[in-house]
């Protein structure tokens, strides 16, 4: 009870911060060009922690930008990283929940926060906001978080064709790649699709769906399983 009175003064939470609120510290330098982040997460055990978070950004001033929230961060650890309360752990690029990339192609960077499993088989899946330069900050992104919520993963980024590239999986023997065009003030216009079909033992059968001049036109072609794998 003493606790709980504690922290309901200032002076209080800024001591026992780790206490009340028990949660993890992170810290990602160089998360890109432009951005640091600071993470604070709720759970850990071992080398995996989760649960609900949050994401502070930093530019290279050392001036917070922007602070977002997660009810699903999740993030691994190396061996020789053991979380503590109050411990600030360095995390490379490859374990942070943060990625940092121009999404929409409009020569600003965006920002892809880790909100769980939700993805195709329980893949890791995203909260994508964009960079909005009227109210000169990150603003959720419906369309893009559908996409790194929904797939094998989030999306890839094709910059020199600005194309976003997703992908997903249906049983042991199909997989799908998703292409989509980044139209500015309208969204994404999926371009083409692609079905590998390996169920047949021996072959794979790929059916490509591709848009052009707003047409679409379907090849199909079936490989042997050596050739196609290799």
């Amino acid at each position: 009870m003493k606790i709980l009175n504690t922290c309901k003064s200032l002076s209080a939470i800024v001591l026992l911060g780790p206490l009340c609120f028990g949660q993890y510290q992170f810290e990602v330098k160089n998360a890109s060009r432009s951005y640091d982040a600071i993470i604070h997460v709720d759970h850990c055990n071992n080398d995996r922690c989760d649960g609900k978070g949050t994401v502070e950004l930093f530019d290279r001033k050392n001036a917070k930008v922007q602070t977002f929230t997660s009810e699903g961060l999740v993030l691994e650890l190396n061996q020789n990283q053991k979380p503590g309360l109050g411990k600030m752990i360095q995390l490379t690029q490859q374990q942070s929940p943060v990625i940092i990339d121009d999404f929409n192609f409009d020569g600003t960077e965006d920002i892809a926060i880790r909100n769980g499993n939700m993805g195709n088989y329980m893949a890791a899946s995203y909260d994508v906001y964009v960079f909005n330069s009227t109210r000169m900050g990150f603003v959720k992104s419906k369309e893009l978080t559908d996409l790194a919520s929904n797939s094998l993963d989030i999306f890839d980024v094709d910059a020199k064709r600005k194309r976003l590239i997703s992908y997903g999986k249906s049983g042991c023997c199909n997989m799908f790649t998703t292409e989509y065009a980044v139209i500015p003030n309208k969204g994404l216009d999926k371009v083409l699709e692609k079905e590998e079909d390996s169920s047949e033992e021996g072959r794979v059968k790929v059916t490509t769906r591709e848009k052009i001049n707003d047409k679409w036109r379907t090849k199909t072609k079936v490989y042997p399983s050596e050739q196609y794998n290799r």
